[in-house]
């Protein structure tokens, strides 16, 4: 494969996890709306076991909150942002990837570390354990393309080819 080849990869990939971030911080500022759409559509489907009451749970729950106490929603707004900034750090191995390995390799651990947050916070907030589950699987599926571009960019670093992200970029010749 070519190193332009490569690249390409790499920045697609790295583009796909990018667009992943910026969706989950863009729907975190909706929250209520959100849950109150949710609410809508599940209300008379046939839900497997729990499922239509932790949805009647989560919307009671946000709903009163947000009624009541809409200050709390603030803190979904900087989980929101945190997200949108995290999406910014990508900008960096997207221009030059090589040089900035390590926003690929810091995100590959932030995606091990959903793992036991997901597995000690969620049994003491009282989530279902199918609920932790799907939490779990950000971290899993959010590593998958991180592992396919640290790959690449090893690959493009062995190759010796580490200034072909500057050349596209930077338009140096």
């Amino acid at each position: 494969m070519t190193s332009q080849r490569r690249l390409r990869r790499i920045r697609v990939w790295i583009f796909l996890f990018l667009i992943g971030l910026v969706l989950s911080g863009l729907t975190a500022f909706p929250l209520v709306t959100e849950v109150k759409m949710l609410h809508g559509l599940a209300d008379g489907l046939p839900l497997p076991g729990g499922v239509a009451d932790w949805i009647d749970r989560i919307h009671t729950g946000i709903v009163e909150t947000d009624a009541r106490y809409p200050f709390i929603a603030y803190g979904t707004d900087w989980l929101a942002f945190a997200h949108l900034v995290i999406a910014l750090a990508f900008v960096g191995p997207i221009r030059d990837p090589v040089r900035n390995i390590w926003v690929v390799e810091w995100a590959m651990l932030a995606c091990v570390a959903v793992v036991p947050l997901a597995l000690i916070a969620g049994p003491v907030r009282g989530i279902p354990l199918w609920w932790t589950a799907i939490d779990i699987s950000f971290g899993v599926f959010g590593i998958l393309p991180l592992l396919v571009v640290r790959r690449q960019i090893q690959a493009l670093a062995r190759a010796g080819d580490s200034d072909v992200g500057r050349e596209v970029v930077h338009g140096v010749a």
